[in-house]
């Protein structure tokens, strides 16, 4: 058997069990082996009954002192059992496990774990055995038989995985360790002999082992170590082998690096922040390699003014440049203004975007395929196969994390020459998720924002403050303003989902504020549906759009001085901060309301933050620490490797020493990286596919 082999290789696992694994993520042995446990539970201290801790979990080993009984009560199923040692007896209850009886066998010795409470029924006669009255009882404890075997749910300390119904604790530690006893030790070593001497890591066989039945504390420790330092290493390997793959003699050769007239067409003067990473931009295009660089900058920053700059440069070379955008509604917000300032200095822009008419998107195709047009913005559609271009010198990724490595590339790969490729995020990303998640890129950080943005005044009430809301609302629109109100409604498939809870919302708002006009925004309306709200919104035809998360980022209308979140405490501190920055895009004074009952510290915690401060690397550092990578962005992200083990919230310091030993690596020859670049290129995580195995 090896890490390949299909789930049903193991004895017992049939089509029925396989489908329950497939819940989890589980296909293969190797899959098995890499359900690492969510949890431990201690139950290394096993008490004698006269020892027992009444009010609290204990862990007990004793015999059947007689068969287990079966009877009904208040309409329940019950199985009593009464054990002993040689201290004394305590009973032992289930409720709605009538199977048991057939598993409990009198005089045989198990080992339980469960909270001990006051038997009631001992003083009315029941609860007694041969004699024995049981003062103490135990209800639906964890047991196990001790019959010689490996104890694997008492005794030790115990692993707790992520579950599903059918597959419970005790199913899933006998088939992990049954597919561990199988593999006999047979696991690929991924991390080169020299790192793992050099970094004291464990042999990838005992930290398997000792990550689910971990003998000792310290055996646990030594074993998630290694685990987690080889997952990051890999990462980080593929990552450094990508750059350097990346880092090749650029064909698009940018004699003149000047953009004068179109920085003389913005509205305002560069900030010293936009300035430093337009810098580093004709940096990378003086070095005669292809760049590949991020533009990271906080809400406001003004990245597309950057972003322009340098699609000006490559244009006035002679060059095209394209500029991808996760959303239509932010394409077209880009096209708008992209178009309206480049179409001034003569270049002709086209959008692309897939709800274009067959018609439309032929002349677009067209423009861009003959080069007329020098500036295309879309969707997906600029990646699409029938999507051509002329003399492709420069591509440009925005809101970076929504996309993965293989769509970055599908846009690079359009050019007859490789294009150089900036990618930007509005998303404050701590440093280490940076890492992990733009790896293979030189990153730019922006901060501050260009003159005349308005300072947001930011607030955090209950809901007892609505009615004075709805009255500061309803004085703004009188004076011409506009206002954003965030419903917290998770956009599924499921019925409803995020279209029903918006348009109720709407609905019972317009009871509130009477005489304007509202409008709903969600994830499941049409293109054409969105644009036209939009623009009603852009024009100022619209007071207040009601809206998911939907407007988080790209949205500018600096008419919009209010923004209202109902529920704040279910948003990351990320996404609140994403979605405060929708206001203070204009000069006038802005305001963003925070609308939380939740009374927990977390919530107290997180709202307290977004009123303390609005910087956005400050609280994205907090949102890490708070809620994790995998929750960071609000929404699962194809950009960011599924971790099997590392907790980038936690394992800061491995991560710099995985980062360290890659570079070394990677240098000396000792490893190749090959093989982890197809990984995390393809998301690694297929059927049977793993980082780890």
């Amino acid at each position: 058997m090896t890490p390949s082999s299909p789930i049903t290789a193991l004895p017992s696992v049939g089509p029925s069990r396989a489908a329950l694994f497939a819940r989890l993520g589980v296909f293969t042995v190797g899959g098995l082996i890499e359900h690492y446990p969510r949890d431990y539970d201690d139950r290394s201290n096993v008490r004698k009954i006269a020892g027992l801790i009444p009010g609290a979990r204990n862990t007990m080993r004793g015999a059947a002192a007689a068969a287990p009984e079966l009877f009904r009560a208040n309409g329940r199923a019950v199985v009593r059992l009464v054990i002993a040692d040689d201290t004394g007896a305590l009973e032992i209850v289930w409720f709605n496990q009538p199977y048991l009886c057939k598993q409990l066998v009198k005089n045989k010795e198990y080992i339980f774990t469960g909270k001990v409470i006051e038997n009631n029924f001992a003083r009315g006669g029941q609860g007694q055995a041969r004699g024995r009255q049981c003062s103490y009882k135990m209800e639906n404890p964890e047991f196990e038989c001790l019959d010689g075997h490996e104890l694997l749910s008492g005794g030790r300390i115990v692993p707790i995985y992520p579950s599903t119904a059918g597959l419970g604790q005790k199913l899933l530690r006998k088939f992990i360790k049954a597919a561990l006893d199988a593999l006999r030790d047979e696991y690929p070593e991924n991390l080169p002999r020299g790192v793992l001497s050099e970094y004291g890591l464990r042999p990838k066989p005992e930290a398997v082992k000792n990550i689910h039945f971990p003998p000792s504390p310290e055996s646990f420790y030594a074993a998630r170590r290694r685990l987690v330092f080889e997952e990051l290493f890999l990462t980080q390997t593929a990552l450094f082998k990508l750059k350097g793959r990346l880092k090749k003699e650029s064909r698009v050769v940018i004699g003149r690096l000047e953009a004068e007239k179109l920085l003389a067409a913005l509205p305002y003067e560069l900030t010293d922040s936009q300035g430093g990473a337009l810098a580093d931009i004709y940096a990378d295009f003086r070095s005669g390699l292809v760049m590949n660089r991020l533009i990271q900058g906080d809400v406001g920053s003004g990245k597309t003014a950057v972003a322009m700059a340098a699609a000006y440069t490559v244009i006035s070379n002679g060059y095209q440049a394209a500029l991808m955008a996760p959303t239509e509604v932010l394409a077209r917000q880009h096209f708008q203004t992209v178009s309206g300032i480049f179409g001034s200095l003569g270049i002709e822009c086209v959008l692309l975007v897939g709800s274009l008419s067959a018609a439309e998107k032929k002349r677009a195709r067209a423009a861009a395929g003959s080069g007329a047009a020098r500036m295309i913005i879309g969707t997906h559609a600029l990646i699409q196969e029938a999507a051509e271009y002329d003399n492709l010198g420069l591509v440009i990724t925005d809101e970076q994390h929504r996309f993965g490595v293989d769509q970055r590339f599908s846009l690079s790969g359009k050019g007859e020459q490789a294009p150089h490729a900036a990618v930007m995020t509005a998303t404050p990303i701590p440093r280490t998720l940076a890492l992990i998640l733009y790896g293979d890129l030189d990153i730019s950080v922006m901060r501050g924002k260009p003159p005349g943005r308005a300072v947001i005044e930011t607030y955090a009430v209950d809901g007892s403050y609505r009615p004075r809301i709805y009255a500061f609302l309803r004085k703004n629109f009188d004076e011409g303003r506009q206002a954003y109100i965030i419903c917290p409604a998770i956009e599924s498939e499921d019925a409803g989902g995020g279209n029903a809870a918006v348009k109720d919302y709407a609905e019972r708002l317009r009871a509130e504020l009477p005489g304007y006009v509202l409008a709903p925004l969600h994830g499941k309306m049409r293109p054409a549906e969105k644009q036209a709200v939009m623009d009603g919104f852009a024009n100022g035809e619209i007071h207040v759009l009601v809206s998911t998360t939907v407007i988080e980022v790209g949205i500018d209308v600096p008419n919009a001085t209010v923004m209202v979140i109902e529920n704040a405490d279910r948003f990351g501190l990320a996404q609140l901060h994403q979605l405060r920055g929708r206001v203070g895009r204009g000069k006038e004074r802005s305001y963003c309301i925070l609308i939380s009952d939740a009374g927990t510290e977390a919530a107290k915690i997180k709202l307290g933050a977004m009123r303390r401060t609005s910087d956005g690397f400050e609280l994205s550092e907090l949102d890490l620490k708070t809620r994790g990578p995998g929750d960071f962005f609000g929404v699962a992200q194809h950009g960011l490797p599924e971790f099997k083990i590392a907790d980038l919230a936690r394992d800061l310091d491995i991560l710099a020493q995985a980062q360290e030993a890659a570079g070394k690596a990677l240098g000396t020859g000792e490893f190749d990286g090959e093989e982890a670049i197809d990984r995390l290129i393809s998301g690694g995580r297929g059927k049977g596919k793993g980082m780890a195995l």
